[in-house]
């Protein structure tokens, strides 16, 4: 408990974060912010900054990137299993449960609003959206999507993530030099990046009030 007492504390700094956590406590960060419904984890910046570490052969946090993608990748797709329990099992008690600290309704139902609009390929998209990623295989879960459709796309997701995110810090840090001396503005792009679709989706639905 102590561990991730420590961890949680340490969210901000994504260095220390990696530092402290290793293998098992990056691992560990993926799985609960997948699998278990709490969607305010780094889940893309720490994953490139476990990249931008993994890329420095002598740095202070020795760290063999493809060791860290197999493991965060069974992390993200176990994640999504469990979430698409949930959402099986107690779906409907979810979207009747009451706003709390670390849940809220309306993330549910963005994320069922876009399941709608794209089916099953959410399921990969979501990936790539904070809090839709996390909610997206828990409204799969609940509208009974076929189980052999899920994993299918479950399995492309996690893999297109986890690798995505640790290959972008992983190189760009060897095509830029210098660049792990900037991680912080690095960390800032990549979640610019990751929440502009969900702006995007705030203002449409700000301009269409009816729907």
């Amino acid at each position: 408990m102590d561990f991730f007492v420590d961890l949680f504390h340490q969210i901000r700094d994504l260095n220390s974060l990696v530092a402290t956590a290793g293998y098992a406590g990056i691992t560990a960060i993926i799985f609960i912010e997948t699998g278990l419904l709490f969607p305010f984890l780094p889940g893309d910046s720490l994953l490139v900054t476990a990249g931008l570490f993994a890329a420095q052969r002598h740095g202070l946090v020795p760290m063999d990137v493809w060791t860290l993608g197999a493991l965060c990748t069974g992390a993200a797709i176990a994640g999504d299993q469990l979430a698409y329990v949930i959402g099986r099992r107690w779906g409907a008690a979810l979207f009747r449960r009451p706003d709390s600290r670390w849940f809220k309704q309306r993330h549910l139902l963005a994320a069922q609003s876009f399941y709608e609009k794209h089916g099953g390929k959410t399921v990969i998209l979501a990936r790539f959206m904070p809090f839709a990623r996390t909610f997206a295989p828990v409204v799969a879960g609940a509208a009974k999507m076929r189980y052999s459709t899920f994993l299918f796309y479950n399995v492309i997701g996690g893999f297109a993530w986890i690798w995505s995110m640790l290959l972008t810090g992983y190189y760009l840090v060897k095509m830029v030099p210098g660049l792990e001396a900037r991680v912080e503005q690095l960390v800032i792009g990549i979640i610019v990046v990751s929440v502009t679709p969900g702006v995007i989706g705030w203002w449409k639905a700000r301009k269409s009030p009816s729907r």
